[in-house]
């Protein structure tokens, strides 16, 4: 499948379209480690990328075989409350080279829907660092707190196919820098699924959740139409 076969894409912010510096989980692995949980930043990357946050807490505490909602809770209360003081000095850039993909898209007629594990606060916090505008640089956002099941339940892209009338989805591309992204697409059952490597996950834990391609970022999108023996380079064998 190609391009220009596709309706919409949906992309991930933080680490697929957006450089924040990993700020959000650098929080997060401190906030987990302020109320004596000690785990490492790696743990956080691997369990929490792209995860609902709240959700993101208690898969890592869990991983220290810890089930205490009451402590989730105060840790994600904490997390929130730090994360608002961390973003009033951030510098958030775009991945480089994605608004151009922005343009090529939109040129090509394809919606651009924004997903994020985030809450609306914290993404639509991004956007407004970025001067990101719907209807101008993307068509739709989409956070966790739009659906009842976060990833890797598939009912963020069901919704935004949903807002656009799109029936089929394999004619929605998923792109994402977490494995959790990827089984999100496949769960949606999207015509095309990539990992980057631009964001919190290498290039091991993408090929676990088996995208369609890996890509060092979006900005390199439209070389997945290149001709076969470029696409053997880039599809990951499944």
């Amino acid at each position: 499948m190609k391009i220009n076969e596709i309706e919409m894409v949906v992309f991930d912010m933080a680490g697929t379209t957006i450089n924040e510096q990993n700020i959000v989980y650098k929080t997060l692995y401190k906030s987990i480690n302020h109320f004596g949980i000690e785990v490492s930043l790696e743990t956080v990357l691997s369990l929490g990328a792209g995860k609902e946050k709240y959700q993101a807490i208690k898969d890592i505490l869990k991983s220290s075989e810890i089930n205490d909602v009451e402590k989730t809770n105060v840790i994600f209360e904490h997390f929130k409350k730090i994360l608002d003081q961390e973003y009033l000095t951030a510098k958030v850039l775009p991945i480089e080279g994605i608004e151009n993909v922005f343009q090529k898209l939109k040129k090509d007629g394809i919606k651009i829907v924004l997903n994020t594990g985030y809450s609306s606060h914290v993404a639509n916090t991004l956007l407004d660092k970025l001067n990101w505008k719907k209807d101008n640089q993307f068509d739709a956002l989409i956070t966790a707190d739009d659906v009842e099941l976060g990833r890797p339940f598939p009912d963020m892209i069901h919704k935004a196919m949903q807002l656009f009338g799109i029936k089929d989805a394999s004619k929605v591309l998923k792109a994402g820098d977490s494995a959790i992204d990827i089984e999100e697409g496949k769960n949606a059952k999207c015509g095309i699924t990539i990992g980057v490597l631009s964001g919190a996950q290498t290039r091991a834990q993408l090929e676990e959740a088996k995208p369609d391609y890996i890509l060092d970022s979006l900005a390199s999108l439209y070389s997945i139409e290149k001709d076969i023996s470029d696409l053997d380079k880039l599809k990951i064998k499944n």
